[in-house]
């Protein structure tokens, strides 16, 4: 075994397999791939194998399509580079209309055998079985076409013709894909393999990893093993199930959970027996996935009740094994797909197979550097996406390390987006369960997370409950959605099944919250929100080096500005507080605050100039907003709040009903108002006196409902939606945060080449009747019967009476009054774009 490579690779899995291969197509063949069994003896060697180019997610859906793409060119494509690869080529544009990566395929000089069949492209099917499911069917379609997919809903009559064996009872539609299929997961893997060694990988197999060492900076430096030390500066960890422990080598947590997964395959059944172009068939109703196998059927699902399994670490020789069946779990899943193909209960079973999969909290992989150290990477956690996005993964991580970043969005799969409350193993197996739950099973828009609640509260937690709070969670908070006075407090979870599609039961009073901070005074608890501390004396060169605006203002200053990545996109959106000439305050939000320590971490300096701390739990944080706002806290606070002595996005100290607390003069709802940031024992105190003295004014507490309709008249964006790392400043409308004259910082010589050549779309405000349907984001954007654009986020706002959406749109369409049309649901509503912010567009009134 070579005792030295610039990068190993742990794992050799799809992931792994697929990382060396693009590795090497890049011209990085110094690497070694390791297993501690045989290639594929995790979780590939039992994967089903299914590969659908559909997703909702565009990040999923552009992997999905080049995955499928990548399989098509392994089939077509001999290792001489010769034979097929025209055909290759041709295949790989089919369907995606330009969303895939290019396939960056150089011809290795060796020339081995004739691939194996290893793909199958037979077509799938994804069935509604009930009314909610045909919306919702309906609904992903748009989205789909709002990415690129040309895809419609069939009717139950052809999806019939297509799939013969099933019954067409209460069967309202489906979605049909020609280019979906399935794979044979071995040698798929074992082909990418088998091209990154033709180019040079050096594979050893039956060495397992005992442990990694680091330099005192934290640096990887050696990996070793039960055959020796390798002599490394990068390695992956791409090591599916046992990925976790590989981490623990290195103090590093990877939320991730096996849990049972079971598919069963019949004998063929006399009459029926399926050739081989039989179309997968999908039915998330009955929980079923189906496909041809051996011309009998393979039969697996999503249990409503998943089972983990060796929580506490997979053991080192759990290789090419597999669980005992578990009947009765499977019981479900066997019967919903009898019902819905009937001849499956004259089968004969063959076998049933149970093998674990590694889930993460919410069915993504864990993709990409690890903060505080150098040369630590991740590939693994891929829960759901396995082969459909295998392929991908390679190209992605193969990017990131040779160019410094991907050319894909990435920060659903981020590895640093999961905080520390993800340390606790029960939280983390109660979420991948319940993420693995929803697979299959439909779960609504407005649904929340049901397990492990209450995790997080916040100190004035019994005070809204005694007011009557609906509570929602974001990263463990439990966060207020609504308040439904004289009722007694809840949870909310899946709560949408029980009025569907329609407006929610609380829409007048989210509305009456709404109206409470545009004309009288509302109160938020807004403690969820992430709280980073950077102090020391590199401090101001670091978040000047990682944001676009200009830091270096006085002691007592905000600052709105966005983290950016080296291709302008938008990693990030902030307030920034500067509390003292080495101390600043990052504020992001309840769900982004690790990913945003993380990219800190990662950017800062290895000298001990600065210190980083979260500090979200240390502090409640509480908000005044609406026209009254000040006579509220003049009421209660001795301090001058005059708009002379306290102006717009500044900070200080004030004292509310005896408790000192720092004021930011601040808003996310477009009205007059503050943030106050308290000591936990002490918030409960501030909140009380505010709210005792609003009463004159008639004020309201008010939740999270009404702060995303506020937000949206005022087309404040939102990360992760509107605004994300594919989404450059200038595009969504920021360009007023951006000082290219500050000196230098991340992003900035790719956002004077974007001023330079000019924008090509921009972020625009549509305007709908606000009774012409629900809004929900995602939808997909027409003009003249083309499709332009897609909806970033969408909801109503109660002021202007108005369905309001905020979707990119090329430069020709982007000026007020262009009329336009939404796909919502199927139908198309019509739709104009609006003045960018449709509520107080000159912002006086919070300026006053």
């Amino acid at each position: 075994m070579k005792d030295q490579a610039r990068i190993v690779i742990i794992g050799g899995g799809i992931a792994g397999c697929s990382i060396a291969y693009h590795l090497a197509m890049m011209g990085q063949a110094d690497v070694i791939l390791l297993d501690k069994g045989e290639l594929t003896s995790g979780s590939t060697w039992h994967a089903a194998g299914l590969v659908t180019q559909f997703h909702t997610s565009p990040s999923l859906m552009r992997m999905r399509i080049y995955s499928v793409n990548l399989y098509r060119h392994l089939q077509a494509t001999d290792l001489s580079g010769g034979a097929g690869e025209q055909g290759s080529r041709g295949a790989g544009e089919q369907g995606s209309r330009g969303n895939e990566s290019p396939l960056r395929l150089r011809t290795p000089a060796p020339l081995l055998s004739s691939v194996p069949v290893i793909w199958h492209q037979v077509g799938s099917l994804r069935l509604a079985s009930t009314q909610d499911h045909f919306w919702l069917l309906k609904r992903q379609v748009g989205q789909a076409k709002a990415l690129g997919m040309d895809v419609e809903v069939i009717s139950a009559a052809e999806a019939l013709r297509i799939f013969p064996y099933m019954t067409d009872a209460s069967l309202y539609g489906a979605l049909y894909i020609p280019g979906d299929g399935h794979l044979d997961p071995s040698g798929a893997t074992f082909e990418l393999a088998r091209w990154a060694r033709a180019m040079g990988v050096q594979t050893y197999t039956g060495v397992r990893v005992t442990g990694i060492q680091l330099s005192a900076a934290g640096a990887v430096q050696r990996v070793q093993t039960d055959h020796g030390d390798i002599r490394t500066e990068l390695v992956i960890n791409a090591a599916g199930m046992w990925a976790p422990q590989v981490g623990a080598m290195v103090g590093v947590n990877l939320p991730m959970v096996p849990l049972v997964h079971q598919h069963l395959t019949t004998r063929p059944i006399p009459g029926y027996e399926l050739p081989r172009d039989t179309p997968v068939l999908r039915d998330p109703y009955h929980l079923f996935y189906m496909r041809e196998e051996g011309k009998g059927f393979l039969i697996g699902g999503f249990e409503v009740e998943p089972q983990a399994w060796s929580v506490d670490g997979v053991p080192w020789d759990f290789t090419q094994k597999l669980l005992p069946p578990d009947w009765e779990l499977f019981e479900p899943i066997m019967e919903g797909a009898i019902r819905r193909v009937p001849i499956l209960a004259q089968a004969e079973v063959a076998h049933l197979l149970n093998g674990p999969e590694a889930i993460t909290p919410d069915s993504r992989p864990l993709l990409g550097p690890v903060p505080g150290l150098r040369g630590y990477w991740v590939a693994a956690g891929l829960s759901h996406t396995g082969f459909g996005a295998g392929g991908a993964i390679g190209q992605i991580m193969a990017e990131w390390i040779i160019e410094g970043e991907p050319s894909w969005p990435t920060h659903e799969f981020n590895v640093r987006r999961f905080g520390t409350i993800y340390q606790d193993r029960h939280f983390t197996t109660e979420r991948a369960r319940e993420s693995y739950r929803y697979y299959y099973f439909l779960r609504y828009p407005n649904d929340e997370n049901e397990s492990v609640r209450p995790y997080r509260r916040s100190p004035l937690h019994t005070r809204l409950e005694a007011l009557g709070a609906v509570f929602g969670e974001k990263n463990g908070w439990e966060r207020v959605n609504y308040f439904d006075p004289g009722r007694p407090s809840r949870r909310a979870g899946a709560d949408q099944k029980t009025w569907g599609w329609g407006r929610p039961p609380y829409f007048e009073q989210v509305g009456e919250e709404h109206r409470a901070v545009r004309e009288r005074a509302a109160l938020f608890d807004m403690t969820s929100f992430g709280k980073i501390d950077v102090r020391g004396t590199g401090a101001l060169a670091l978040l000047q080096k990682v944001t676009d605006n200009n830091l270096d203002k006085p002691v007592g200053s905000l600052t709105y500005t966005q983290m950016l990545n080296g291709r302008g996109g938008i990693e990030s959106d902030l307030t920034v507080m500067r509390l003292a000439d080495d101390t600043f305050r990052v504020i992001t939000g309840s769900n982004f605050v690790a990913a945003d320590l993380g990219w800190l971490i990662m950017h800062g300096p290895q000298d001990g100039s600065v210190e980083m701390q979260e500090v979200t739990d240390e502090w409640a944080c509480i908000g005044l907003w609406g026209p009254f706002a000040r006579h509220v806290l003049q009421a209660v606070c001795p301090d001058d709040v005059s708009n002379a002595a306290f102006p717009y996005m500044t900070a200080r100290t004030v004292t509310i009903d005896g408790v000192e607390v720092l004021a930011q003069r601040v808003t996310y709802v477009g009205e007059l108002g503050w943030e106050f940031y308290a000591p936990n024992e002490q918030a409960g105190r501030v909140w009380d006196g505010l709210l005792a003295a609003g009463q004159p004014y008639n004020i309201r507490p008010a939740g999270y409902k009404a702060l995303d309709s506020l937000r949206l008249e005022k087309s404040y964006r939102y990360w992760s939606a509107d605004i994300t790392p594919t989404d450059n400043p200038y595009e969504a409308g920021l360009g007023f945060c951006v000082r290219l004259n500050k000196g230098e910082f991340i992003g900035r010589e790719a956002l004077l080449a974007a001023k330079a050549q000019g924008i090509q779309r921009k972020l625009c405000t549509l305007a709908m009747d606000g009774d012409s349907c629900v809004l929900y984001g995602g939808e997909a954007v027409y003009r003249d019967g083309r499709v332009v654009g897609r909806l970033r986020s969408g909801g109503y706002g109660y002021t202007v009476g108005k369905n309001i959406g905020l979707a990119y749109l090329p430069l020709e369409l982007a000026a007020e009054g262009t009329p336009l049309e939404v796909e919502v649901f199927g139908e198309r509503v019509a739709a104009e774009v609006a003045a960018e912010v449709l509520y107080d567009p000159k912002g006086e009134y919070l300026r006053n």
